[in-house]
């Protein structure tokens, strides 16, 4: 009988998977073994609330804000690249030490039977978005292209690092974040991507691949229009939460044409958060139906953030594992 990590790679690598993989928190199925790195060197979180609001920065140096008791991450409210005057002086991260990287190694080396995922963070949209603010960064790609370029090498380089170190601690793969669409498309063109992205993905992906390492991509928002650019770039599995923005028949071939795979939740949008348990557990039939072997379900981690009960969520879970371990 194949362990968690074989069946992964079976999903993955579209290779006869006997089963779906699957993904739960709270004491159930879970074949990814998903940890993080530890801080940057040298950094150290700074937070405080005034009143209702909550202030804290990131490694990078920008400063967000969050109301108290709302969502986890906020919002920037005073990004480091305020002006492209401090481009050249901007600190990166560090994340080439040993000690960054340590507990990783130790959860890894501790259970070798499950799929090691290395979850690294964001990506070069991801970051620059941030460190220049979404409503300038948008102007940027316009306006500021050298300056862009300039800005996206010193990420990548970020990233090249956290690469190589996930590496050396035995990760199977590592798992990125950018949110690339909107309900409707994606936040800029196909050939902007292909102008300013596509190249470093390609190179950093490239990289992982080389390192043995398959590539997760976690991407909020309808793709459609650049999901071939980011298989072409070496995307092996794309995590979208809500698959049911894309005409699923459609997904279901695009990945089965390219050897890719999905990793999703049901849909969280328009699916789980109805409360109807019939459509969820039908949601489910048709994604074992559309995607079977080269899918690995998962649970949505934030529920009351979508308006979700547990008990919703669980019906998706019995009727996922009913699919997968029982061939229905």
């Amino acid at each position: 009988m194949k362990d968690s990590r074989e069946i992964i790679f079976a999903n993955l690598e579209r290779c006869d998977a006997p089963r779906s993989g699957l993904n739960f928190d709270g004491g159930r199925m879970d074949d990814l073994l998903i940890v993080q790195p530890g801080p940057a060197a040298g950094y150290t979180p700074l937070r405080r609330v005034e009143g209702d609001q909550e202030y804290y920065d990131d490694e990078w140096g920008n400063l967000w804000v969050r109301m108290v008791g709302g969502c986890v991450k906020g919002e920037i409210l005073t990004p480091v690249l305020d002006d492209w005057s401090k481009l050249a002086a901007m600190k990166i991260p560090d994340y080439g030490r040993d000690e960054c990287w340590a507990e990783m190694a130790r959860a890894f080396k501790a259970e070798p039977e499950r799929f090691r995922l290395a979850h690294i963070g964001g990506w070069i949209f991801d970051n620059s978005r941030y460190l220049r603010k979404l409503e300038n960064y948008l102007l940027d790609l316009a306006l500021y292209p050298d300056e862009l370029n300039q800005l996206h090498e010193k990420v990548a380089c970020v990233y090249e690092t956290k690469i190589r170190m996930a590496a050396r601690t035995g990760a199977d793969g590592i798992w990125i974040g950018e949110d690339l669409g909107t309900q409707t498309s994606t936040l800029f063109s196909p050939e902007m991507f292909r102008e300013y992205f596509k190249p470093l993905y390609s190179r950093l992906m490239g990289l992982a691949h080389e390192l043995g390492m398959k590539v997760f991509l976690h991407s909020c928002g309808c793709n459609r229009a650049l999901l071939d650019d980011l298989m072409d770039c070496g995307v092996d599995c794309f995590q979208f939460d809500q698959p049911r923005i894309y005409d699923m028949p459609d997904l279901a071939d695009r990945l089965r044409q390219r050897k890719a795979t999905l990793w999703a939740p049901v849909d969280i949008q328009k699916v789980l958060p109805t409360g109807d348990k019939a459509l969820i557990e039908h949601e489910v039939g048709l994604m074992l139906d559309l995607f079977g072997g080269s899918l690995i379900f998962k649970n949505y981690p934030d529920l009351p953030g979508i308006g979700v009960k547990q008990e919703w969520d669980q019906w998706a879970y019995e009727r996922m594992t009913k699919g997968t371990l029982c061939g229905d």
